[in-house]
């Protein structure tokens, strides 16, 4: 078969290998695919743990446990996987989560569906076939892939926790303003974190720069997204204004200035930490905060640290910012409008 022919037949099956489908796509599913079990989950663990209610405990423990059967799933989902393709890469997740952490289920996941979109309906024992090349070739590429890609993730991790840690003020910085880009970016700033496992200062940080994004573009466009807006940004996803920002940058400045600010005061002032789970997350569905609470177990400088860096400072200086590029006609009304 010629370059043209295996072209063709991989469009036919629907494989298409690009870094949007990987590292978009697929990514943004692994996100629903965490939130759906390792975040949920943990949310619940902390109402058990708080409340002493059992039952909380145990949805937690449930949740928790299928996490690598969700990523798988949702990565295979992503990719438009048929059925037998979509039910096998359940049992991929857990091998890749298992021995590569998310890390590991991702790159798992898309080997092993891809694979099987392949092989899908090509024999007449598509029932043996199918699942067995997904299966088996998703469980390998974990065994081989995951405890290298996982071990490079948990040290490139460890870099950026201990460089937070020795430059609390520039690390701040950077590390809100980086992943509170990569939570409006059509990417996955929860994956990132978990993949990473950012916690303590750097967590804090991340959070501190993912709420001044959502935060910050739900009160800068409240002139012209009303209160629906404001939810669905503040708790949703500044996601939303990605087709905004593409049309005018310049509407990103006040929130990613914002972050810039937060950033440092949450690991200088308030020493805000956080669990992987939430320190990519920022206020959608208010895991972000939750996720500060159940790192710092409720302190008083906690509660104040939570009040001003995720959600009064973020509003307070993206609207004084995003009235100063009003008056510049760097912002035009409509600029951030949404179609909700």
């Amino acid at each position: 078969m010629n370059q043209t022919g295996i072209k063709a037949f991989l469009k036919r099956k629907g494989v298409h290998i690009t870094a949007k489908t990987y590292l978009i796509d697929a990514m943004g599913a692994m996100a629903f695919g965490l939130f759906a079990s390792l975040l949920i989950g943990t949310i619940f663990g902390t109402l058990g743990e708080k409340t002493n209610i059992q039952i909380f405990n145990t949805i937690s423990e449930y949740a928790k446990n299928a996490t690598g059967a969700a990523l798988g799933v949702s990565i295979a989902y992503a990719l438009k996987s048929p059925q037998l393709v979509l039910f096998s890469a359940a049992t991929v997740g857990i091998a890749g989560n298992a021995l590569g952490g998310p890390v590991g289920a991702l790159v798992s996941s898309i080997v092993a569906a891809e694979l099987g979109k392949i092989v899908s309906k090509e024999t007449r024992v598509d029932i043996l076939v199918t699942p067995g090349v997904t299966i088996i070739s998703g469980v390998l590429t974990a065994q081989f892939a995951g405890p290298g890609v996982s071990a490079f993730m948990t040290a490139f991790g460890n870099l950026v926790k201990n460089a937070t840690q020795l430059q609390p003020f520039f690390m701040g910085i950077l590390v809100s303003a980086l992943i509170g880009i990569a939570l409006t970016l059509p990417i996955s700033s929860a994956a990132i974190c978990i993949m990473l496992s950012l916690d303590g200062l750097a967590g804090g940080a991340a959070t501190a720069g993912c709420c001044a994004q959502m935060v910050g573009f739900a009160v800068l466009s409240f002139r012209e997204n009303g209160p629906g807006g404001l939810l669905a940004q503040g708790l949703g996803t500044s996601m939303l204004q990605m087709g905004n920002i593409v049309k005018n940058p310049r509407i990103w400045i006040p929130p990613t200035l914002a972050s810039m600010v937060t950033g440092p005061l949450a690991t200088m002032v308030f020493h805000l930490e956080n669990i992987p789970a939430g320190s990519g997350m920022g206020t959608c569905g208010l895991v972000g905060p939750i996720g500060v609470y159940t790192a710092m177990d409720g302190s008083a400088n906690m509660w104040l640290g939570i009040l001003l860096v995720c959600f009064v400072l973020p509003a307070l200086l993206t609207w004084i910012l995003g009235e100063i590029l009003r008056k510049m006609n760097w912002i035009k009304d409509g600029d951030l409008k949404l179609d909700l």
